[in-house]
């Protein structure tokens, strides 16, 4: 696989979304992408919920996103592991992994429990980034090159558009019924989702090379590829600034006025906004290339999460939807480029290095914002990162400036 100039645009397939939801890998994927997505974003608020009422502290609440993040910072190793076996019995077995740990929840009813909540996380994020590898290799060599952006968008679209109903349907869930329940939710689509990736039929080599040498080549092809490069910084850059925004969340619920639960209702309309950006995505990739799309979607992103500083409901609402239509952008940008621009042998790996690149400084943010939160008021910490988004994109330029310099052959050793 070559990448293409991003200063070129692609040719649109045509009756793209009709031919790729006629592909049957394509299909069971993004249904298993629905139903597993039903249960992650109902698991994802209500933890916060639980542990926020379990401890009454915000900083703790924002510590389940980290738990569930850290992991990433191991992903060019745990990526590995999607090169050097079949992909298919893996996603089959992280599903069925999971299955079997979230009703050990049940256990957690006081805030000495917490712990466990946040080991299972930890083992939750962790299976997280090996699915995701084994599924960006698999993907990338069942469907035409030329579909790829729009089935990252549509991707997307289902995973972010379980927010509009997973969010409220958790929070109600755990209202009636508590944590557990929600956890007991969860592991029920992780067991349909392993039936549905059992049903695939993909044709899989088998890699050959040491461990040490496989996790090294997919790190250094990322990082000296003068394309990818620069869209995976600009991506790590934007995620560090959107984990300390949502380690604000609570604060920003609070200051409305609202309990905990509310989350549910900012994370249902940010989910609406990356449906509608996801639709759009791959026209909106051939006709504005890599960089450009995510630029937008970056400085979209900054001007949201400002007005999230404004202390009233419909600015909030705002700030939602904007959120979650300008910040998918740079993600699908960057690993559809990663996608077109790595070998088959490679993509396992390389994928997984990308999101460490673009999701470990989540990580960190998320942390440095569950401090922050504790420390000073959230709301000029909103107007600067807010600032911060909008001075991100002008890296992407300035670094594919100098790294478009360098030779073809180094920038592609693979």
């Amino acid at each position: 696989m070559t990448g293409m100039d991003d200063s070129t645009t692609r040719p649109t397939p045509p009756h793209a979304l009709p031919r790729l939801l006629r592909n049957r890998t394509a299909a069971l994927y993004l249904t298993g992408t629905v139903i597993s997505g039903l249960g992650t974003s109902a698991l994802w608020l209500a933890t916060g919920v639980w542990v926020k009422d379990l401890t009454g502290s915000d900083g703790l609440a924002a510590l389940t996103l980290l738990a569930m993040w850290a992991p990433t910072l191991a992903g060019p190793l745990l990526g590995t592991l999607a090169d050097r076996v079949r992909r298919k019995p893996l996603l089959v077995g992280t599903n069925l992994l999971m299955a079997a740990l979230l009703p050990t929840l049940h256990a957690v009813d006081s805030p000495g429990d917490v712990w466990l909540l946040y080991a299972v996380l930890f083992v939750y994020g962790a299976a997280g980034v090996v699915q995701d590898a084994a599924e960006s290799a698999l993907v990338a060599t069942a469907l035409d090159p030329d579909l790829l952006g729009d089935f990252n968008g549509l991707r997307m679209t289902v995973t972010e558009g379980m927010k509009l109903i997973a969010p409220l349907a958790g929070a109600g869930v755990y209202a009636a019924y508590g944590g557990p329940s929600v956890a007991l939710l969860d592991a029920a689509t992780f067991v349909l989702a392993t039936g549905l990736y059992a049903a695939l039929r993909v044709r899989e080599r088998p890699p050959t090379g040491g461990r040490r040498a496989r996790t090294s080549e997919g790190v250094r092809h990322l990082w000296t590829h003068p394309r990818l490069r620069p869209l995976v910084l600009t991506g790590g850059t934007t995620m560090l600034f959107a984990g300390v925004n949502g380690a604000l969340l609570y604060a920003v619920v609070e200051r409305l006025g609202h309990a905990p639960a509310y989350a549910g209702v900012l994370a249902a309309l940010q989910g609406l906004g990356s449906v509608a950006v996801g639709l759009a995505s791959g026209p909106a990739l051939r006709r504005l290339g890599e960089r450009r799309f995510a630029a937008a979607g970056v400085a979209l992103t900054g001007a949201a999460v400002a007005l999230r500083a404004v202390p009233y409901d419909p600015a909030a609402w705002a700030g939602s939807v904007a959120i979650g239509a300008g910040l998918p952008c740079v993600l699908i940008a960057a690993l559809t480029a990663v996608q077109h621009g790595t070998p088959d042998a490679l993509l396992g790996r390389t994928a997984a290095t990308a999101s460490t690149l673009m999701f470990a400084p989540n990580v960190l943010g998320l942390a440095v914002g569950a401090a922050l939160v504790e420390l000073l008021p959230h709301q000029p910490l909103l107007v600067l990162l807010g600032a911060a988004l909008l001075l991100t994109p002008l890296q992407l330029p300035f670094s594919a400036a100098r790294t478009a310099a360098r030779s073809p052959s180094d920038a592609n050793p693979a």
